[in-house]
């Protein structure tokens, strides 16, 4: 487990560990305990009738009784100074599948299938989403956006998916954009399950803060950093207004980022991104990100969004027999451009061994923009190659490798931290049971990939797509908004997981109720 502080020393900034104010109330237990059990008023009996460990006992337990009320006070009372209140308190909202009479059975699923708590959803004023989705148009310099963020964030249907794809499963494919987890968290969490709209019934409480829709049409422009910390800073003050936050110091909240966590730690002044995570209010909130910092332990990493959005779980298997009898003609492949701007390229080096190896390598040139979101021919790639190169991208992860999974070919990775340190709630624990390692600096030093790969029998190329296609439901976002109802996709995952690490927390003492 890594610690709770969060950050590396080698790799941030110092700060002060989230539960500073925990430890020192902990510590105030402790002493006041100390120096009550020892003092002369304590040790000497008031009723001579008593036995002495009769009378330790009830005393012991009247301590007990006043500490527990004096610490639960000191919890309320210690939160971030109030200031004004930017905008209203949240607002009750209705939630589907009430507990009737005539859904008694499904109610007490539903109670099994929440076991690990409920989650509250804030309802923020719509300048911090669904106002950023209207102004779609103005969110990046190159263009509109409309198009990518429709159909609820899925954007448009897929084309040019003939043969590729069964007839039945097509309205289920779209050309989905990478940087919509937000939109797509958001629709979902609204029909969860395990929502509530009581708040005292609530073990987490999601923030529905698009934070990279924002902070993208502030990236790539001469924009100041506090424009680029506007929204964030003021979502964070909300917030810190609310009660439930001011009781858990925000230990049981959590937000959905739709970009790289990066793009929220800007450190110096005119430096790339905003400075988000580092603003006053998140140190203790639980960020889902398409990529984490390893080092810190609010980071999750959950996949990016892909183009597969089952309606159903038979848009699952049939998706899944089609990717497990699919022929495959090719060993391997690249879907990827070269970074002439890096010195020793590895990408150039991947494709020059692509094209050495002949008919048994085939790539796709992404130059430009040609595989934004997705095109058919890497899905194509993907579906006719047994294994599928994957390097880091611009940061440590990359998209492609879910298009990867999500095709039924078997990942090669370069890097640790473009997977095994990212999605450890998604993938399988046994790395070698779906992917292949090839450490990078044995590529620079002369490893030939296609002689790696031919080492693999049949049946152990087999065995790992078995059991990528297996794990195939947990790397997608089904369209339902209620999700599926055999499987659990990777929203389902992401919040089980958030709900799971809450209800560790307060198993592990850090209960603030």
């Amino acid at each position: 487990m890594l610690p709770i502080s969060g950050h590396h020393p080698c790799l941030e900034r110092t700060r002060s560990t989230p539960s500073k104010a925990t430890d020192s109330l902990l510590l105030d237990r402790k002493s006041s305990s100390f120096n009550s059990l020892n003092s002369p008023t304590f040790q000497q009996p008031y009723l001579s009738v008593l036995h002495p460990r009769a009378l330790l006992f009830l005393s012991l337990l009247c301590l007990q009784v006043v500490l527990f009320v004096v610490a639960r006070s000191l919890l309320i009372s210690l939160s971030f100074p109030r200031g004004r209140h930017h905008f209203p308190a949240p607002l009750t909202a209705s939630v589907p599948a009430a507990a009737t009479a005539d859904n008694l059975t499904a109610a007490s699923t539903d109670t099994a299938e929440c076991s690990s708590g409920r989650v509250y959803v804030y309802e923020l004023p719509k300048f911090f989403n669904r106002e950023i989705i209207e102004q779609c148009d103005n969110l990046n310099p190159w263009g509109s956006r409309c198009d990518a963020l429709a159909n609820d964030g899925f954007g448009p249907p897929a084309t040019g998916l003939d043969g590729l794809v069964p007839r039945e499963v097509a309205p289920a494919w779209f050309w989905t954009d990478q940087f919509v987890l937000e939109i797509i968290f958001h629709n979902r969490m609204l029909k969860h399950r395990c929502r509530t709209t009581d708040p005292e019934k609530a073990r987490g409480f999601y923030i529905p803060f698009y934070a990279g829709l924002e902070v993208g049409k502030y990236l790539w422009t001469n924009s100041t950093d506090a424009d680029r910390d506007r929204h964030c800073g003021m979502v964070l003050r909300w917030v810190q207004e609310q009660e439930y936050f001011k009781r858990s110091y925000g230990w049981d909240h959590f937000i959905s980022m739709a970009r790289i966590t990066w793009d929220f730690r800007r450190t110096k002044d005119d430096d790339w991104g905003s400075s988000c995570i580092y603003l006053p209010g998140m140190r203790n909130i639980t960020r889902l990100l398409i990529e984490r910092n390893p080092w810190d332990y609010f980071d999750v990493g959950v996949p990016y969004p892909t183009a597969f959005h089952p309606r159903s779980d038979s848009d699952v298997i049939a998706w899944q027999d089609h990717v497990r009898t699919r022929h495959r003609n090719t060993l391997f492949c690249f879907a990827g451009a070269t970074r002439r701007t890096i010195n020793i390229d590895f990408r150039g080096l991947l494709l020059d061994q692509c094209r050495e190896a002949g008919d048994s390598c085939r790539a796709v040139n992404c130059a430009g923009s040609r595989c934004l979101n997705g095109t058919s021919a890497i899905l194509e790639t993907f579906l006719d190659s047994k294994f599928c190169l994957q390097p880091r991208g611009d940061s440590f992860t990359r998209r492609s490798i879910f298009d990867c999974l999500v095709a039924g070919s078997i990942p090669v990775l370069f890097w640790k931290r473009t997977a095994y340190f990212q999605y450890e709630w998604f993938l399988p624990k046994e790395k070698e049971s779906y992917s292949v390692y090839i450490d990078r600096n044995e590529v620079k030093n002369g490893t030939l990939i296609k002689e790696v790969l031919e080492r693999f029998s049949d049946e152990d190329v087999r065995r790992m797509r078995e059991k990528v296609i297996e794990y195939i439901p947990k790397f997608v976002y089904a369209m339902k908004e209620e999700g599926l109802e055999g499987y659990k996709d990777a929203f389902d995952v992401a919040i089980d997981g958030v709900l799971r690490r809450f209800k560790e927390q307060e198993e592990w003492g850090f209960k603030w109720r």
